[in-house]
């Protein structure tokens, strides 16, 4: 397991279980992990997702696709625990989302 924290300050788990599940569905990410961590510590932004999730986001000149966004699906469960639960490469953010914060 990886624990980085948020940009609330809330330590963030990546266990080998999501880790796992994401390497599954998007094998562009199986190199990725220590961005990942980045994304959720650094990000460019983070956006309102589904659920009560928050996406952060952190854009990548270069990936082992194109230039991309990685987009990283975490939620807080309070102010001591939060959990990764996917991560993806965009091209682009949704315009839709709320911005929850950005630097």
């Amino acid at each position: 397991m990886l624990i980085t924290t948020s940009v609330d300050n809330v330590p963030v788990r990546l266990t080998s279980e999501r880790w796992d599940h994401i390497c599954r569905r998007h094998p562009d990410l199986l190199t990725q992990h220590d961005r990942v961590l980045e994304t959720v510590h650094a990000p460019h932004e983070v956006l309102q997702g589904d659920f009560g999730m928050k996406l952060a986001a952190r854009y990548y000149r270069r990936t082992p696709l194109t230039s991309k966004y990685l987009v990283v699906a975490y939620k807080e469960l309070g102010a001591a625990d939060g959990f990764v639960t996917t991560a993806y490469f965009a091209r682009r953010l949704p315009a839709w989302r709320q911005r929850l914060w950005k630097p």
